[in-house]
């Protein structure tokens, strides 16, 4: 394990060697490409503000609440969906839609519907929702048949049917799933506030930090957006297997 990180972070170490090098290359200042040091200062200059708590809560409460939403949805639809082959088929052409659709011209077609200050909840709750659904669906065929007949024999009541066959079964796609989205939510989510500029937003700032050329603000804002996204898919793992483990025993992996 200790080596594996090593690894990693000779890794990211040699990429932050790259980028410097390449920074200095292009020249002008990091007009064109900051350095990794003048993206840490805009960092430090950023982070005691007000402003930018603000911003960071701003998108966070509308993304990860078009997260839960979506989380919610996904559940409901996928059981929905596998339970009764009408409505699977009903769904299914709106989910292939929503994920063949690039986020700009959903952003755009969204914009029409609803206010730019919701705009990333919007957003972001469908292109996660498609995520979970194919994860709930898959998470239930994967669900070990025998032990589905055993109950039907046994007359398991559906409370212990639910705890020990279908959540056990369910659980491991689903979760690739939400671990997966939430990152997902995250790119949507901010690049819809950049089209659609809501204030106090962290696509506002990153729109900002473009127009007036602030290079270095943007890698900052870019790099802030990158780790918020590892953070709450860390958060979301952690949730997930409590979670797991609450309802259905303890977890072995």
């Amino acid at each position: 394990m200790a080596s594996k990180y090593r690894e990693r972070i000779v890794a990211i170490a040699a990429w932050v060697v790259i980028w410097q090098i390449a920074a200095l290359t292009l020249g002008h200042g990091g007009l064109f490409l900051a350095t990794p040091v003048q993206t840490l200062k805009a960092l430090a200059q950023l982070v005691p503000t007000t402003a930018f708590w603000q911003r960071i809560g701003f998108s966070a409460l509308r993304i990860v609440a078009g997260f839960v939403l979506a989380v919610a949805g996904g559940l409901v639809l996928g059981a929905a969906g596998s339970r009764w082959h009408e409505v699977r088929v009903f769904v299914d052409p709106v989910m292939q839609l929503i994920r063949a659709m690039p986020v700009a011209s959903f952003v755009i077609l969204a914009l029409l519907w609803v206010s730019g200050e919701n705009l990333s909840v919007v957003v972001s709750f469908t292109h996660v929702l498609p995520v979970v659904y194919a994860g709930v669906l898959a998470g239930i065929a994967d669900t070990d048949p025998q032990l589905l007949e055993m109950a039907r024999v046994y007359r398991l009541p559906w409370i212990a049917r639910l705890r020990y066959i279908w959540l056990p079964g369910i659980f491991p796609s689903f979760s690739e799933s939400c671990i997966a989205a939430m990152g997902m939510c995250w790119k949507s989510g901010v690049s819809a506030e950049v089209i659609g500029l809501p204030d106090h937003s962290v696509g506002d700032a990153l729109y900002r930090a473009k127009i007036t050329l602030s290079t270095p603000d943007v890698f900052a804002w870019t790099l802030v957006i990158v780790l918020l996204s590892a953070l709450l898919s860390a958060v979301a793992a952690r949730l997930l297997r409590a979670a797991k483990t609450r309802l259905c025993g303890e977890v072995h992996a």
